[in-house]
């Protein structure tokens, strides 16, 4: 009987151990980010967070994600997921499929942001957005700001261990991406007017008071026409604009065009489309230098008619 007793009690004992080997105390939590901005902000929030992984599943050099195709690739990183960190307002339409059918928590970091609507842009062959709103919400520090807290506070809530760093974390990203617009905001004047090709750049016009005159989609099968350039060559002449600005990594064909008949300058803005940084820091010096780059462009630009 004794001998019964210390076999069942030696088997008890093995199958605890093996469950303890195959379920530790400590998992790692594997979190998922469908954009660069979305994965600067969670590296950010986890900064020193033990068994905590970052991974981003969109890092391409891609101006627009309307036509983005997701991999094989891509569909394991969402299965491999504990945690998915989204964009929301319609940009993750692409990967809506994939989504219902994961079992990740997923954290809408556009939660409780106020909106713009979608910018009306050129009709030109192609081009068939429909969104009702932008979703290019992270382009403002303030708005950006916001989705941090609510990626901080999401996390803090899904694990318990972490949520005082996570917190911690989060109200430092937010102190310092408070300081970029009122760093910059007394060499703003006047109200620069902005014609960008790309629409996502609403809100970071907004953020700055300048004066967004027109916005230009020119993705693969759109094309911009000659009645577009013609309105377009008016408008600079008429505002006297020294510069006109594309997106990094798109197309500047059309500005190209514009600058020949205008002598206007074509920039870049940068839309934090891809990157290989980590945390707050390539977001602030993105946006350092998309500032820079507007107030180098005008920074002769006088508002009044008929200046030059």
């Amino acid at each position: 009987m004794r001998k019964k007793i210390f076999s069942l009690l030696l088997a008890l004992t093995l199958v605890l151990a093996s469950c303890t080997q195959r379920q530790p105390e400590h998992q790692d939590l594997h979190i998922l980010c469908t954009t660069y901005p979305l994965y600067l902000f969670t590296t950010a929030v986890t900064e020193g967070a033990e068994n905590v992984e970052v991974s981003l599943l969109v890092n391409s050099q891609t101006s627009c994600l309307h036509d983005y195709t997701l991999t094989v690739a891509d569909m394991k990183a969402i299965e491999g997921a504990d945690v998915i960190v989204i964009n929301g307002v319609g940009l993750e339409d692409f990967m809506s499929a994939a989504l219902e059918q994961s079992s990740a928590a997923v954290i809408d970091a556009s939660a409780g942001v106020e909106l713009l609507p979608a910018f009306e842009y050129g009709e030109h062959e192609g081009h068939s957005h429909e969104e009702e709103f932008d979703p290019h919400l992270w382009m403002d520090p303030h708005r950006a700001g916001q989705m941090v807290e609510n990626i901080a506070d999401a996390l803090a809530d899904l694990e318990a261990n972490h949520a005082e760093a996570y917190r911690a974390n989060g109200s430092a990203a937010l102190h310092a991406l408070s300081l970029v617009d009122p760093y910059y905001r007394d060499m703003i004047s006047p109200p620069y007017p902005l014609i960008t090709f790309h629409d996502g750049f609403q809100y970071f016009a907004a953020a700055q008071d300048f004066e967004l005159l027109k916005a230009i989609e020119e993705e693969d099968g759109a094309t911009v026409s000659a009645a577009e350039i013609k309105e377009l060559v008016a408008l600079i002449e008429e505002n006297h604009i020294p510069a006109i600005f594309v997106e990094n990594n798109g197309s500047r064909l059309a500005a190209d065009v514009l600058s020949r008949e205008t002598g206007c300058a074509v920039c870049e803005l940068d839309l934090l489309m891809s990157g290989d940084g980590q945390g707050i820091q390539p977001y602030l010096d993105a946006m350092e230098a998309n500032l820079k780059s507007v107030l180098t462009a005008f920074s002769d630009y006088r508002w009044e008619a008929g200046a030059s």
